[in-house]
Parts: structure tokens; C-alpha cells; sequence
């Protein structure tokens, strides 16, 4: 794999809308025409006609990432206003038929459905995507065992997918279970060092199982054509502030990391026994659950154990000038976009529920 020159803790962030009807609350695969009047290249197409996606340029730090997402949403509503469109953020939609969605004509979406088929036709799904940048390929994978110990931390800071076709289905993310479902999505498989994360992806486009690693849909992997790390388990949240919240969270995360390779300290890693039934607690029930912290299956309850990651990472956070926005993840973990939805499913109806959602990403 080639991994490309770029400058250290630089952040690109990814995030994914769904389209919605102002008056049904019901999806709406107009995407393209959004794009197409939007004529911006930040704003984009994704894998179904009912999404668009926020993509940021090269940010030095979480405010100026924040920032320009903002800057994007806000010229995403004044495009959707004028059109008559809804959007919200939110791992699934609370009742949408995924059945009547319809795919982007992309050839590499569509050998996603052609070869998965149901698996793969079902995923009416948004997610979020934090970049970060390593300046060697050295430090991809040690950076990526270091994510996976936090990672269910990462993925209940943004579960927003309780609900799936009007029914809850008791977890907080059902979108990461769902999509996990992809041959080439999910964890990764446990590696240690670069030489066999390139031994496994160059097996995987020889034997056909990739036909390019762009197909390659890891929770955290590394974008070789930009040289970062990209942690893809988050659902996709409703607010800029929680946007902000996770991307502080990834950037001090992966900095911390490099500074303990630089400076020859231990590094942060979990069995990957512990990493899969993290990832299962926390997509069950968010912080609301313990997690494993060491291979001898020692637990610390999920809000402890956020609490103390802050604590440890606050340092760092304010090197990058992020301490705000890490600090935002206890209030933002406190009541997550899942906890949200339901509440508002219990007190709205369909319609007032998608209204109050997309009041919350005008904020």
C-alpha cells in the first residue's frame, strides 16, 4: 500500500445527511439535484439517492474542522430551503421503509448491492468519518490498536441509531451492526505492524475480495491516497457540537499515540476478543454498560472510564487547541443522539420528531 506524505493531527471529516420530506418527515432520494444546485465540492453525493455528504478540506485543528462544517451546513439549508428539502443527522431514519430507497448510480456502489445483495441493498445508513494525519506509515498501525481500545467510547459519543423500520431495536448503533454485515466492513483483523496490514490488503485485491482499497470498510483503517488514519465507526450525529466532540476525541487519541512512539513509552492496545465485545457493549447500550480495559477482562463502567480518558487526553487537547471541544464529549456522551430519539419518539409525533431533528442540526 502507498501511504502518502501528510502533516501530523490534520483532521478531514466526512458526514453523512439524509434527505428528508418538510411535511412527511419520509426520506427523499433527491440527492443529486441537491448536489447538482448546491455546485460545491464539499458538498456530495453518498451511496443512496437520499444522502449528501459535508466533506471538509485539510484542517490543522478541531475549531477550524468545526468551522467550516458549519459554514457548509449552512449553505446546505439555504440550497435545501430553497428546493423544499428537509435533512438531518442520525445513524438510521425512525421508520423509513429501506426497501423503498434507491442507490446512486456509482459502479462502486452498485457492486456493493450486486455482490452482497439483501446485506447490502438494506444499508439506509449514515455515518461519520474522522480523519486524522500520521506523518509515517510506521505509526498506522500502532494508531489503529490505540483507537480500538477507545473505540467504544467513539461509537457510543454518537450512537444515534436506536429505531429501524418504527421499532426500537434495543441498541443504541444499530447502524454499526448493520454494517458490519459487509465482507470488508467491520473491525479490523489484528495486525502488528505495517508490513502485515499491506501483506493482508494486497491479499485481498489478489484473491478478489477488494477490487480497490477505497473497498476496504474498516471501523478504523488507514487512507493511504491521504495519508491518515480514518476512523469510520461513528453514526452520524445531528450537531456540529457533537461532530466536534468525536473529532477531538480521534485527534488526541492518535496524537497521544505518537508522542509514546517518539518517546519509546507503552502503547495503548487491547486482545481482540476484548475489542469485539466492546464494540457489541457499546452499540447495546451506549456508556450505560462496563467496558473490558486489560487482557486479564478487568471492567470500568462506561462513563468512568470516559471520564478518565478525558482527564488523561486533556493535556494533549490543549497543545492542539482542542480542550474545549473534548471536554464538550462528557456532556455530549451524557445524552447521546440514541437517547435523544427515543425521547422524542416517546413525547412527538412522526412528523414533530423529524422537525425537532432537524432543528437540532440548525444549531
Amino acid at each position: 500500500m502507498h501511504f502518502a506524505n501528510s502533516r501530523r493531527s490534520t483532521l478531514g471529516i466526512e458526514w453523512e445527511l439524509a434527505l428528508v420530506d418538510p411535511v412527511t418527515g419520509d426520506l427523499v432520494g433527491r440527492g443529486a439535484e441537491v448536489v447538482a444546485a448546491a455546485a460545491n465540492q464539499h458538498i456530495a453525493g453518498e451511496f443512496l439517492t437520499n444522502t449528501v455528504e459535508l466533506v471538509t478540506g485539510v484542517c490543522d485543528t478541531v475549531p477550524a474542522a468545526t468551522a467550516e462544517l458549519r459554514q457548509l451546513r449552512d449553505e446546505l439549508m439555504v440550497t435545501l430551503d430553497r428546493l423544499g428539502i428537509g435533512v438531518i443527522g442520525t445513524g438510521t431514519h425512525p421508520w423509513a421503509d429501506w426497501q423503498l430507497q434507491t442507490l446512486a448510480p456509482d459502479d462502486r456502489y452498485l457492486r456493493v448491492v450486486d455482490r452482497a445483495r439483501q446485506w447490502g441493498r438494506q444499508l439506509s445508513i449514515w455515518g461519520l468519518h474522522i480523519h486524522v494525519g500520521l506523518t509515517s506509515r510506521d505509526h498506522v498501525v500502532p494508531a489503529m490498536h490505540a483507537v480500538l481500545a477507545d473505540l467504544p467510547l467513539m461509537l457510543a459519543l454518537t450512537a444515534s441509531s436506536p429505531f429501524w423500520e418504527g421499532k426500537d431495536t434495543g441498541f443504541a448503533s444499530h447502524r454499526s451492526m448493520m454494517f458490519q454485515q459487509l465482507p470488508s466492513a467491520g473491525l479490523p483483523p489484528r495486525l502488528d505492524d505495517w508490513r502485515e496490514l499491506d501483506r493482508t490488503v494486497s491479499g485481498m485485491l489478489a484473491s478478489g475480495a477488494l477490487l480497490d482499497e477505497r473497498e476496504l470498510r474498516w471501523d478504523v483503517r488507514p487512507a493511504g491516497r491521504f495519508g491518515t488514519l480514518e476512523v469510520r465507526v461513528f453514526d452520524a450525529p445531528s450537531t456540529v457540537t457533537e461532530v466536534g466532540a468525536a473529532a477531538a476525541f480521534v485527534q488526541c487519541v492518535v496524537e497521544e499515540t505518537v508522542r509514546a512512539l517518539e518517546r519509546g513509552r507503552p502503547l495503548r492496545a487491547l486482545p481482540e476478543w476484548a475489542v469485539n465485545e466492546n464494540k457489541f457493549r457499546a452499540a447495546r447500550y451506549g456508556l450505560d454498560t462496563e467496558f473490558i480495559i486489560n487482557a486479564d477482562g478487568g471492567l470500568e463502567p462506561g462513563r468512568d472510564l470516559m471520564a478518565r480518558r478525558i482527564d488523561e487526553l486533556l493535556p494533549i487537547a490543549n497543545d492542539l487547541g482542542c480542550d474545549s471541544k473534548l471536554v464538550n464529549s462528557l456532556a455530549v456522551a451524557e445524552s447521546n443522539g440514541a437517547d435523544h430519539q427515543r425521547s422524542l419518539m416517546r413525547t412527538h409525533s412522526r412528523s414533530g420528531m423529524i422537525e425537532a431533528m432537524r432543528a437540532a442540526l440548525r444549531q
